[in-house]
């Protein structure tokens, strides 16, 4: 966690859009929404291989997962208008629409999008393909905190200042399910990322607000900022009384209020690849949401990482990479509490990830790391292995 905060304080944290112009700009989506006019098709998939260690004799079987597998097309009806899809298979067996959205290009600096979109938040919820990250596994401040992959349907506006090296994207979306069923979405262990609606049915009360912005100007960097903005949705508001002052107030009290901040950082120069990021989300209501669900949902949600790489290919003569790296993430789900429930130290928890990864080509990436996990409940630290098998095409 030390070395976490010293390489942290070096550098200020942002991010880059899908309408950056740097060397980090490319996703899914922008191969789409680029591509020849008619059908694009086109996917990625990674394959894992997870081994558990520990020093005790407690036994651990080897995974093998075909983790996620996802075709993803598009089809652009002229230079103006588009349709992007994503299709992803999970584990081999659970399935889910990732992306479906229409794209309009309102002018050269404007577009108008509708459907099922990735909330601009967070590097990973935005480029999340396998090959175009380290390590085996997406980071746990990316899963925990953010949480990858988070999509929601609304209307969005995507943009760019080209005279200040400027891009931004803002959203009205629908907000996190935090309460159906007679059951919280929330807690403490998964903070939000049970909540998510993915598209799925998906209710809402009052519009969310999501918004990025960033700086594309210098090469090799990519700086950004971005925001989040709103209330969870309940099951309790459908058929409610307005009139009954006790439902009202049962009903408000499995609502949320999220204000969500990240910044991040990319820069590639030569050989050298750095990457941080620090995302806090403060919950409102908890007091009353923890009560009412029986749950231990935290009032601040707060992770950040870096990371440092090196590309021991760095030549001309050579498309392959050989790209080095280390990893330091802490994620805290508990990072603040009401006054009602006991901060749970298991819920600060630090990865120390080191590895290396072999791009045969773009699109095409084996990996390996360790990693050491650890939480302040537990002296005890435990590792695992990873090997991945990364393709994108």
């Amino acid at each position: 966690m030390k070395l976490n905060k010293l390489l942290f304080s070096f550098l200020i944290v942002f991010s880059n859009s899908i309408y950056s112009q740097s060397v980090f700009n490319e996703n899914s989506s922008t191969r789409i929404l680029a591509g020849n006019q008619g059908l694009n098709i086109g996917g990625y998939a990674q394959i894992d291989f997870n081994k558990n260690l520990n020093d005790d004799d407690t036994h651990y079987n080897s995974k093998f997962d075909v983790h996620r597998f996802v075709t993803f097309f598009g089809y652009n009806f002229n230079e103006k208008t588009s349709f992007v899809a994503e299709v992803e298979m999970e584990h081999v067996v659970e399935l889910y629409v990732e992306q479906a959205f229409l794209s309009h290009r309102l002018n050269e600096h404007l577009t108008f999008n509708s459907g099922l979109m990735l909330i601009p938040m967070g590097i990973q919820n935005l480029f999340h393909e396998p090959p175009t990250f380290n390590g085996v596994e997406r980071t746990n401040v990316d899963k925990y905190i953010v949480p990858t992959t988070w999509r929601e349907i609304g209307i969005g506006l995507t943009g760019r200042i080209n005279s200040y090296a400027i891009n931004y994207e803002l959203m009205l979306v629908n907000g996190f399910n935090g309460y159906s069923d007679g059951n919280a979405s929330f807690s403490g262990s998964s903070g939000l990322r049970s909540g998510r609606q993915k598209g799925a049915e998906s209710y809402m009360t009052n519009f969310d607000f999501a918004a990025r912005i960033n700086y594309y100007g210098q090469p090799g960097l990519s700086l950004g900022l971005s925001t989040y903005i709103g209330n969870s949705e309940s099951e309790e508001y459908n058929g409610l009384n307005l009139d009954d002052d006790l439902d009202v107030l049962s009903a408000d009290s499995t609502i949320v209020g999220i204000n969500m901040f990240g910044v991040d950082v990319r820069y590639n120069t030569g050989p050298l690849i750095i990457k941080a990021q620090y995302v806090i989300a403060n919950i409102s209501n908890t007091e009353q949401y923890n009560t009412k669900s029986n749950t231990d949902l935290g009032k601040t949600l707060l992770g950040h990482y870096t990371e440092l790489g090196y590309n021991f290919f760095n030549t001309k003569k050579t498309n392959e990479e050989l790209i080095g790296f280390i990893r330091c993430e802490n994620y805290n789900t508990h990072a603040e509490v009401d006054d009602l429930i006991l901060k749970n130290d298991k819920y600060n928890r630090t990865d120390v990830t080191f590895g290396i990864g072999w791009k045969l080509t773009k699109g095409a990436m084996l990996k390996f790391d360790y990693q050491i996990l650890s939480n302040e409940s537990d002296d005890k630290n435990t590792s695992r292995i990873n090997f991945g098998t990364a393709i994108w095409f």
